[in-house]
C-alpha cells in the first residue's frame, strides 16, 4: 500500500481538531463545580484536577494544529519553506509541546507556574508571527501564496492566531485557580471566593466567541471556500 503523507496529516489535524474543541466543552462545564461554594474545597479541587486533566488534551490539540497546517501547506503548494525547514519546525513544536506537558505534570507546584509561563511567553512571539505573516499574505506580499483557491489558508491562519490569544487568557484563568485555591486551603476566604468567581465566569463569557473562532478555523479547513 502506498504511503498518503498529505492524507495521514489531514487524519492528525481532525483529531487535534476535535480534542481541541472537546477538551475546552469539558473545561467548560466543569469550571460550574470549580466554583460551587456549597461543595466541599476537596472536592472543588477535584473538579479542578479533572478540568486539568481534560485542558492538556486541547493543549495538546492546538499546539499541533500548526505544525501539521504549515506541513500541509507545503504539500499543497501554498507554503513554500520545506525540507530542512519542515524538520526544524517539528523539533521546535516537539519542544514546546514537551513544555506544555511539563507544565501540566508539575501544576501543582512553583516549577509548574513557571513553566507555563514560559508556555504562554512562547504564544506572544507566535500569535504576531501568525498575524504578520497572513495578512501580508492575504495582501499580496507573500510568504504565502494566496492566489483564488488559495486564500482560505492566510485566512485560516488568521483566524487561528485570534484563537490563540483567546486562549491565552483561559490559560491565564486556569493559572489562577491554583494560585487561589492555595490560599483557601488556609481557610475561608470570601475576597478570594468572588475573585475566583469573577474569573471564571469571565472565561465562560469569552469560551463562546472561542467556539465561533474555533468552528471557523475548521470551516476554512474543510470547505476552503476562497
Amino acid at each position: 500500500m502506498e504511503f498518503n503523507e498529505l492524507a495521514v496529516l489531514r487524519w492528525a489535524h481532525i483529531i487535534a481538531m476535535v480534542y481541541w474543541l472537546g477538551g475546552e466543552w469539558g473545561v467548560f462545564q466543569t469550571s460550574y463545580n470549580v466554583i460551587n461554594r456549597k461543595l466541599g474545597l476537596d472536592e472543588r479541587k477535584r473538579h479542578m484536577e479533572t478540568a486539568y486533566r481534560i485542558d492538556i488534551l486541547a493543549r495538546t490539540g492546538i499546539i499541533l494544529l500548526l505544525p501539521l497546517g504549515l506541513h500541509m501547506g507545503h504539500l499543497w503548494g501554498i507554503q513554500p519553506l520545506g525540507g530542512a525547514w519542515l524538520t526544524g519546525m517539528w523539533i521546535a513544536f516537539a519542544a514546546w509541546l514537551a513544555l506544555c506537558w511539563g507544565a501540566f505534570i508539575k501544576r501543582e507546584t512553583d516549577v509548574g507556574i513557571r513553566l507555563t509561563k514560559i508556555d504562554e511567553a512562547i504564544r506572544f512571539v507566535v500569535i504576531p508571527a501568525l498575524f504578520i505573516v497572513s495578512i501580508a499574505s492575504l495582501l499580496g506580499h507573500g510568504p504565502l501564496e494566496a492566489e483564488p483557491g488559495q486564500r482560505w489558508y492566510s485566512a485560516k491562519m488568521f483566524v487561528y492566531g485570534i484563537t490563540l490569544i483567546i486562549g491565552l487568557k483561559l490559560r491565564f484563568i486556569m493559572r489562577e485557580w491554583t494560585s487561589m485555591f492555595r490560599i483557601l486551603a488556609q481557610g475561608p476566604n470570601a475576597e478570594v471566593e468572588t475573585k475566583l468567581d469573577k474569573s471564571i465566569r469571565f472565561g465562560r463569557n469569552i469560551a463562546y466567541f472561542y467556539w465561533v473562532c474555533i468552528s471557523t478555523v475548521a470551516f476554512f479547513g474543510a470547505v476552503k471556500p476562497f
